[in-house]
């Protein structure tokens, strides 16, 4: 299968990437490698999938000098002349749309960031599945779009519409454009909302790097909501394991609607699930696990809730286990464990 992979020098991008070339479909990776975060960081993923840095130039193919089966090009999401020509010339079977402009805190900051990246760049993609008759497209939602919902675990079925950031409102806007997209032209969309993602290569950004940081170099770390928090960390390889199953099994409409159809399914070719542990984790007990890996106590300040953030996250994952005997497999220790591996590796970190 010939696959668009968005987002590839990017956490989860990279990660199936790789997934996909070492069971030998061809995979097209694709990234603007903007500088949200870090681009060594980005180029490093890219080098480990045998893409150059010195041979990478906006809006052309390279090779891969590692996976015969493998190009990547950069480009960005919202030109959209560019993304269609890509898609006249390469013709492919199947797209996953990971690229994104990422981040809570930072849709406070940028909200225009996000609108070109993430409205404006999944629209380019819509079209050109459309115009170029791809009929299987999966793309990255959040955890984030259940936003005031205080049900838990948080449930596909469950309202999403009081989003608290920006790029929580683009993702649920993401689920209604590919729903419009499904039901107009056949296009099977599946939507898949992460879980608080970690692991090796993962975001600077995120809490295990900037925790891990703070305590290898003596610094406080932020502690929110005082630690009054909980969340459902889900690692990488369980993340991607759910999204090749929804790669390799389109969706397909539902038959057997009731009077009021779910949320999540539809009557036309559309799916949306969520990718979690579905064992959320005390914040304090997370730093704890961090600390014992590292060899380190953690210095502590504790401060109210951030704008945005949410208390706790917890995925109800019973959709994915029935329609694909879905099971993570990695327990946050372990994982961790494995997180922290890389990191002192490739930091340099010495105890």
């Amino acid at each position: 299968m010939k696959i668009l992979v968005t987002g590839t020098a990017g956490f989860i991008g990279f990660h199936l990437a790789k997934k996909l070339l070492e069971r030998g479909d061809e995979v097209v990776g694709l990234d603007n490698i903007n500088d949200y975060y870090d681009v060594n960081l980005k180029y490093a993923r890219l080098n480990e999938l045998g893409i150059l840095q010195n041979e990478i130039t906006s809006n052309k193919l390279i090779k891969s000098d590692k996976y015969p089966n493998h190009k990547f090009i950069k480009m960005d999401l919202s030109n959209t002349n560019d993304i269609n020509a890509l898609f006249e010339k390469e013709k492919f079977d199947a797209v996953c749309n990971l690229a994104a402009q990422a981040g809570v805190r930072y849709s406070l900051e940028n909200p225009h960031a996000y609108i070109d990246s993430n409205i404006k760049g999944f629209l380019n993609i819509l079209e050109a599945c459309r115009n170029f008759n791809v009929k299987n497209l999966s793309y990255a939602s959040s955890s984030s779009v259940y936003g005031l919902n205080k049900s838990q675990p948080f449930k596909t079925t469950d309202h999403t519409d009081h989003p608290i950031s920006l790029y929580a409102a683009t993702k649920k806007s993401n689920e209604m454009m590919a729903h419009t997209y499904s039901h107009l032209y056949g296009i099977s969309t599946t939507g898949l909302r992460f879980f608080t993602v970690y692991g090796p290569w993962g975001r600077p950004d995120m809490a295990p790097i900037i925790f891990a940081n703070a305590i290898s170099q003596n610094k406080d770390i932020k502690v929110f909501n005082h630690g009054n928090m909980s969340r459902d960390f889900t690692y990488i390889d369980d993340i991607v394991d759910g999204i090749v199953n929804v790669i390799d099994n389109p969706a397909k409409p539902c038959i057997n609607l009731e009077d009021i159809i779910p949320s999540d399914i539809s009557s036309a070719p559309y799916r949306i699930y969520n990718i979690g542990n579905s064992s959320p984790t005390k914040l304090m007990d997370f730093i704890s696990i961090l600390e014992k890996e590292i060899g380190k106590e953690a210095k502590k300040e504790f401060l109210p809730m951030q704008d945005g953030d949410v208390e706790s996250t917890f995925a109800d994952i019973n959709d994915l286990i029935k329609d694909f005997n879905y099971k993570p497999n990695i327990n946050l220790s372990d994982g961790i464990g494995n997180f922290i591996k890389w990191y002192k590796g490739f930091y340099k970190i010495t105890n």
